[in-house]
């Protein structure tokens, strides 16, 4: 296998992570609209808290494939100024990613 060829293949895979994690945040949010629009309009069988942690869990788990998309892309493109944005950005995903999580687990304490 070729240089370029397996730099085309990490990009390919970095992409398709990156897409993952939008469309897992995505959906995240619209299945909560939907849910607080029916608990609004039927009252539905779930509270606010219920409807929060789904959409955190969905943050959360779209983070860690955008972190993953962008460690890849950092591979194909090794320069210094790539890898301190990389460090930057995983850093403070991470940072969100663990407040996001803290918060989740204080909803589940709350019932």
């Amino acid at each position: 296998m070729q240089l370029p060829a397996f730099f085309d293949v990490i990009y390919f895979f970095a992409l398709v992570l990156g897409i993952a994690g939008a469309i897992l945040i995505i959906y995240g949010g619209l299945k909560s609209i939907f849910k607080v629009l029916m608990m609004e309009i039927r009252k539905g069988s779930f509270t606010y808290n219920q409807v929060r942690r789904e959409l955190t869990d969905k943050i959360v788990f779209g983070l860690e494939f955008l972190i993953a998309a962008d460690i890849l892309t950092t591979i194909t493109t090794p320069t210094q100024e790539e890898l301190i944005n990389l460090a930057v950005v995983v850093v403070i995903r991470t940072i969100l990613g663990y407040f996001l999580s803290k918060e989740a687990a204080e909803f589940d304490l709350q019932g």
